[in-house]
């Protein structure tokens, strides 16, 4: 069993030197900062429509209903998905119309039918005809028994995400829960569910917003639809000291003072930028969103983004496309091209048109092998048998195919009996023994020897004063009891 043993150990030993040589470990890449390929993927367009349906009571000169449609284009913006459900955080101001739409509706309207000039606009108006004029303003909001116009308002919001081929008519989205003023968050969710088994592309959240003056951010967002011709696009800011008392946002400040940078973001975001996500320079996460507009951009911060998503009862979460394009995307920017490439054609099986990635899977695919492509300079660099040298593997197989040998020697010893030795001679009479001496002698048995069993009484010999074994036989002492050569008791 020694021998066994020892055995066994050497077995573990010698897998044990080969387990670590033949499933070595590939080294990790940080990913590295500075980068917004992680948000833009989940970055959509975000356009916002009130839809008015009014009908004109005309009691002036005939009897008559008038009904017509208008759709009345107020807001265009940005916001970005956080559950690949399609949940996505934009602006209360991408949601609802800061202008009374019946108002416009009853303008336009009047004009229309009566043929008057009045401007098709958020006014009130007035007009020198007094029957018309009461009945424009019995048409006006608020609703009474004696309205001349009958008016229903709805908003619609389309969200267009940044696929190729690009997506004509969108998803439609509803507002579930927004903060009091414009510029506060909201949350939108699809009136229908994201196409696909694994939903969409999601943008990482940050926990924090840098406090330091100077910190470089990104912002990325649409300045119209995605398409051939519009790509998403990436402005560099940077953070001022903090916002002013009563006043909400974060500001943005060139510390080289090279650029306005709130003129610059608010332009962008009169384009379509505002409520953009600003992405933080150290990991690639959402810090907060594009607001203000003229000459003005700030940045409202990422915990009023995370407190307006868990007032609407929503949890941010990533998905199975966010697992493996950020895995390509850490080998992409590593420049390791030739591993990229597969983890950006997994990506798009997941998510067909990931316009994103689909663009890095062609420049990985171009610099595949390449002079930049650091795992060819990698294998340049190692011997010509490999990486890891072959001895070591010879070592290990030696050792293994030695302690396998012997294992299959001490079995076979084992399991193979021994040759049968001489039967010895009986014992000697020994010189009597005091009754209260026992005297033990251990004699090796021959494994072919069968053992009588021990309810067997020892008989006499026709000489009553000599005695032997029932067990084996052999001739016992006076004094004996056991017998010398096979240890059975014998009885007096």
């Amino acid at each position: 069993m020694a021998r066994l043993t020892a055995l066994a150990g050497g077995v573990a030993v010698a897998v044990a030197l080969v387990v670590p040589l033949t499933a070595m470990p590939v080294a990790a890449h940080e990913h590295p900062s500075g980068i917004t390929d992680l948000v833009s993927p989940a970055v959509v367009r975000v356009e916002a429509v009130s839809k008015v349906k009014i009908t004109l009571l005309d009691h002036v000169s005939q009897l008559k209903h008038v009904e017509r449609s208008y759709d009345i284009p107020f807001a265009q913006g940005t916001a970005t998905v956080v559950s690949p459900d399609g949940t996505m955080v934009a602006l209360r101001r991408l949601a609802v119309n800061p202008n009374d739409v019946a108002i416009y509706a009853a303008n336009k309207i009047f004009a229309e039918h009566h043929k008057v000039k009045i401007a098709a606009d958020y006014k009130k108006h007035k007009l020198s005809d007094d029957l018309l004029d009461r009945h424009l303003q019995a048409c006006y909001p608020p609703k009474t028994s004696t309205a001349t116009c009958i008016i229903d308002v709805t908003t619609e919001i389309t969200a267009f995400p940044n696929v190729s081929p690009p997506s004509t008519d969108g998803f439609k989205v509803k507002c579930i829960k927004a903060g009091p003023d414009p510029d506060s968050p909201a949350v939108f969710v699809p009136l229908a569910p994201a196409a696909g088994s694994v939903g969409m592309p999601t943008a990482p959240l940050g926990d924090k917003v840098p406090e330091q003056a100077g910190a470089p951010t990104n912002v990325a967002g649409f300045l119209g639809r995605p398409g051939p011709n519009v790509a998403h696009t990436v402005e560099i800011a940077h953070l001022s000291k903090g916002g002013v008392a009563g006043e909400a946002g974060r500001p943005f400040a060139d510390p080289e003072k090279k650029v306005d940078e709130p003129v610059k973001l608010g332009g962008l975001a009169d384009k379509g930028l505002v409520g953009a996500p600003v992405i933080g320079d150290k990991n690639g996460h959402v810090i907060g969103l594009l607001v203000g507009g003229g000459k003005d951009g700030k940045m409202i911060g990422v915990r009023e983004v995370t407190g307006i998503l868990a007032a609407a009862k929503v949890v941010p979460r990533r998905g199975a496309i966010d697992t493996a394009f950020e895995a390509a995307l850490t080998r992409y920017h590593t420049k390791y091209y030739t591993e990229a490439a597969p983890g950006f054609q997994r990506v798009l099986e997941l998510y067909p048109g990931n316009v994103v990635a689909a663009a890095l899977l062609k420049t990985s695919l171009a610099k595949r092998g390449g002079p930049e492509d650091q795992g060819t300079k990698k294998a340049a660099t190692e011997p010509a048998g490999g990486s890891t040298p072959l001895w070591p593997f010879v070592v290990a197989a030696v050792a293994l195919f030695l302690a396998a040998g012997g294992g299959a020697y001490l079995l076979w010893r084992r399991r193979t009996p021994e040759k049968e030795t001489e039967t010895p001679e009986p014992l000697a009479v020994s010189p009597p023994f005091d009754d209260g001496a026992n005297q033990t002698v251990v004699v090796r048995r021959s494994q072919s020897f069968q053992v009588v069993p021990q309810q067997q009484q020892v008989m006499t010999a026709p000489d009553p004063a000599i005695k032997y074994c029932t067990s084996c036989g052999m001739r016992l002492g006076p004094a004996h009891r056991f017998c010398g050569y096979c240890g059975h008791p014998s009885e007096t």
